[in-house]
């Protein structure tokens, strides 16, 4: 194990040349990262996790039920033994073969053997005082901790010329209120890699887990080799965006659609600019090619770039996403008014993170009456942000 532990912290990874850690260890006049510190983040990722449960059941819930949003689920499919066997054991999608196979067993109709399933699928869809509570407790974080990073970084020279993130490299100090922002930080992103496996189901749960994956990396690499200047860049960058898309998805559940839709055009715009544009032409810049040039590549340096990239590649495909719903949103919206919300449940699914299935049963057709905004009246919702659309957390 020491062995292990010897090759793993080599310095000639982690450091630029001509550094070793004990040129960076804590003295009475300079604090500098320690790798020890980031112990702090699983403990305190645990009470991070309890202070949500609180939070949801306390705070959110109340809310959710003073804006009278039901805590009933989807209506429940009648018991049947056969079609539960193999709605758990076989598929939830039986095809047309099985359905006539079905239906001779039961001597069933195989339009009822259909809506059958689709209630049962439906029953598995958590309700949406569930998805409130969640996107409210992450819009309360998110905002929380993208103000405490305003506020400090106002106060920093870095924020204003990138180049100070590399000047006397490594040996930048470890102030307490960056420390704090770091742990924090790194504490609810190991809460959420947790609770993902608890939360409602995603679509996109493997490209959520690879981004938490990502971002934990990126947190750890850059407070254990001391990029905590630039690490802070890139954090308020990205919580910027996580809020005004908790936002919106609270406004569609409380049913205030002209809000919703207001706040997801103000999401697109700033996840766009900040993600294609601010990144790449501030973040990548100083990571890149300002730091090559003040303290040159060194091992560690191409891994946490190369996770800066994978990074970036997730900005673009849901950038992509987003730009594709709205684009379906004014092809389909009605001849002079913009409305971004305006997609069919099939046009949802291209960016709707949730698990939602759609209902391949044809129906009887409905005339489609559309209130003010343009969204389906009967629907009751945008069709963008039933559930969760890409959580951009870093």
């Amino acid at each position: 194990m020491a062995g292990i532990l010897v090759w793993f912290w080599n310095e000639r990874f982690w450091l630029p040349h001509n550094v070793t850690w004990a040129d960076l260890k804590n003295t009475e006049e300079a604090t500098f990262p320690q790798a020890e510190d980031l112990y702090l983040a699983i403990p305190l990722a645990f009470c991070i996790f309890m202070i949500r449960l609180f939070f949801e059941r306390f705070i959110a819930k109340p809310c959710a039920l003073a804006l009278k949003i039901q805590a009933s689920g989807p209506q429940k499919a009648q018991h049947n033994a056969i079609l539960e066997k193999v709605f758990t054991a076989i598929t939830k999608h039986p095809d047309e073969k099985r359905l006539e196979g079905l239906s001779k067993q039961l001597d069933w109709d195989v339009r009822n053997i259909q809506r059958w399933f689709r209630q049962r699928r439906n029953q598995e869809k958590p309700s949406t005082l569930t998805r409130f509570c969640e996107s409210m407790w992450k819009f309360t974080f998110n905002l929380y901790i993208f103000t405490y990073g305003v506020r400090y970084l106002k106060k920093t020279p870095w924020l204003w010329n990138t180049r100070q993130c590399w000047y006397n490299y490594p040996y930048q100090q470890l102030t307490a209120d960056l420390h704090y922002y770091y742990i924090v930080e790194l504490s609810f992103y190991w809460s959420l890699m947790f609770s993902q496996f608890t939360d409602i189901k995603r679509k996109d749960f493997g490209i959520m887990f690879l981004h938490h994956l990502a971002t934990i990396s990126l947190i750890t690499f850059s407070y254990v080799n001391n990029m905590v200047r630039v690490g802070t860049l890139v954090m308020c960058l990205h919580d910027m965006a996580d809020v005004l898309l908790e936002a919106a998805k609270m406004a569609n559940y409380s049913k205030c659609q002209k809000l919703c839709d207001l706040l997801f055009v103000v999401f697109a715009l700033v996840f766009v600019i900040a993600r294609l544009g601010v990144f790449p032409l501030w973040i990548l810049n100083t990571t890149l090619f300002e730091s090559w040039e003040i303290v040159g590549p060194y091992p560690s340096w191409w891994v946490f770039n190369l996770l800066l990239l994978l990074l970036q590649s997730l900005h673009l495909f849901w950038s992509y996403l987003i730009v594709k719903i709205a684009c379906k949103a004014i092809s389909k919206g009605k001849t002079g008014k913009w409305n971004p919300l305006h997609v069919s449940k099939d046009d949802r699914s291209d960016i709707e993170s949730s698990s939602d299935e759609e209902d391949s049963v044809p129906r009887p057709q409905k005339s489609h009456h559309t209130s003010t905004n343009g969204v389906n009246s009967s629907n009751g919702t945008n069709g963008y942000l039933t559930g969760a659309a890409p959580s951009d957390e870093h």
